[in-house]
């Protein structure tokens, strides 16, 4: 058994942060990353939704091949909004009937070919990535909205739609994800904590416990362990 990422192909890479293939049956726990993926797996095509807890895969086939879309890209392709598909998995036949049938690649290719609507893609990507950042930073729901000349009410409204939760829990969510890529490099749980910026160790502990659901040091690379912990929607075997 084992994961592996490939590169984005060309015409994904503005939305994409890559290709994976996961060989199974196996178990595993998706960790919150603030992305949704799309999946084929047993001939079907399904939808993961933004996560705010770990969540139990189960695969029964013995190959899923996924691609994992940036924070609020995918929407804009599904016109679906985000927030109707957070913590869930969901065939993609369900949202979308009009693209049943076909594999991973030619569904995805009918969706770029879609117009996507003001609810689901109110920014172009440079800009969608930009506020990305500035919450992944810290920034402030008032900062971004005065940013781009939005009330603080409309920007929530529309990151929910966008992102699949308010800024305050997308704010958690990608500082979580870049504290999980320091602990797996071999930064320290201490050393973590201070470049993401919590207030401390045990503010990161507490974190890690809420949304992955295991000890900090059980993410962290330099310890002993026996789970596997890939990266992306990361998962803890």
């Amino acid at each position: 058994m084992s994961y592996r990422e490939l590169p984005a192909p060309t015409a994904l890479r503005d939305l994409a942060e890559c290709m994976w293939v996961n060989e199974g049956p196996r178990q595993a726990w998706v960790l919150p990353d603030g992305c949704m993926d799309l999946i084929e797996m047993n001939d079907a095509v399904l939808i993961a939704g933004p996560d705010t807890t770990a969540f139990l895969s189960d695969q029964h086939s013995p190959l899923a091949t996924g691609i994992r879309f940036r924070p609020g890209a995918l929407p804009r392709l599904l016109g679906v909004p985000a927030g109707e598909l957070h913590n869930q998995r969901v065939a993609l036949d369900a949202v979308r009937p009009e693209l049943t049938g076909g594999s991973l690649m030619s569904r995805t290719a009918r969706l770029l070919g879609r117009e996507p609507n003001r609810e689901t893609a109110p920014w172009r990507l440079a800009q969608l990535r930009h506020i990305t950042q500035r919450f992944a930073g810290g920034a402030s729901v008032q900062h971004v909205a005065d940013e781009i000349g939005w009330s603080t009410r409309t920007l929530q409204r529309q990151c929910v739609a966008v992102y699949g939760y308010g800024p305050a829990t997308l704010r958690r969510v990608l500082r979580f994800r870049e504290a999980v890529r320091l602990l797996r490099s071999g930064h320290t749980v201490a050393d973590a904590a201070a470049q993401v910026g919590y207030a401390d160790q045990s503010h990161l502990s507490r974190q890690v416990r809420e949304l992955a659901g295991v000890p900090a040091g059980r993410l962290y690379s330099g310890a002993k362990r026996s789970i596997e912990v890939p990266s992306g929607s990361s998962t803890v075997a």
